[in-house]
């Protein structure tokens, strides 16, 4: 799904003043404000415990704000009720750190699960799916198990099918954690060609500092509720915690 209805300058993705707290004195985010412009690709760093799962979650309706308010492709969230975030939430592709693959299900039926939910029939996006796990590597793998699949494996049927339904935003916490560092820039490749072959807005969440530098990406830096943004990945250092 492409977007619809968006200004060329409209945000994909506004935070004003987010904050999330689940009590008195535990503030998770508080006073949190950043802006994604349509085909951007950033990344999203900071300290351990500085709240980046959690602003995804924001940025998903995963999670509602306590405070502030959450803009998605220029619709204000604040007051809609929960069915009418579907339309939404459908237009965002989500990779967790996680993977949150069915371990009943086969690779290429992970990746087709999002178009079976949308009323998809098989016969209209198989040789879809077939192509998107071949692009990412994994051709040879379409009925192997989440069980039978690697780190590395697991991450890439993961962000297959988080970009099958060609969403307008997509939101990657972690997505190099948990390999090595040839499959984290490789991993990164891909998101930088979906970015590039379909102006896909990317937000990526990291501790992977090397990869950053590499990227020459954008990077939004999360620490003490404060968002900064550092242009070109120029960042040094993990910021004083």
């Amino acid at each position: 799904m492409r977007e619809q209805g968006l200004a060329a300058d409209s945000p994909v993705l506004r935070l004003d003043r987010a904050g999330v707290s689940f009590g008195p004195d535990s503030d998770v985010l508080a006073d949190v404000s950043l802006s994604l412009s349509p085909g951007s690709l950033t990344f999203l760093t900071g300290p351990s415990g500085a709240g980046k799962s959690t602003l995804l979650k924001l940025a998903y309706l995963g999670l509602r704000p306590t405070a502030g308010r959450v803009s998605l492709f220029g619709v204000d969230t604040t007051h809609l009720r929960r069915r009418d975030l579907a339309p939404l939430r459908r237009r965002i592709g989500v990779v967790f750190q996680e993977f949150r693959l069915l371990d009943h299900l086969t690779a290429y039926e992970n990746v087709a699960l999002p178009l079976r939910v949308l009323g998809g029939q098989e016969k209209a996006y198989r040789q879809d799916v077939i192509e998107l796990l071949t692009w990412v590597g994994l051709g040879d793998r379409l009925d192997a198990r989440p069980a039978t699949l690697s780190g590395g494996e697991k991450q890439r049927v993961a962000i297959a099918r988080a970009v099958v339904v060609k969403p307008d935003l997509i939101l990657a916490d972690e997505p190099t954690g948990n390999v090595d560092e040839e499959m984290g820039e490789r991993l990164f490749r891909l998101f930088r060609e979906l970015n590039k072959r379909l102006r896909t807005t990317i937000l990526i969440a990291t501790h992977d500092l090397a990869l950053v530098r590499k990227s020459k990406a954008d990077v939004l830096r999360l620490a003490d509720g404060m968002v900064v943004r550092v242009p070109h990945a120029a960042e040094p250092k993990s910021p004083p915690q």
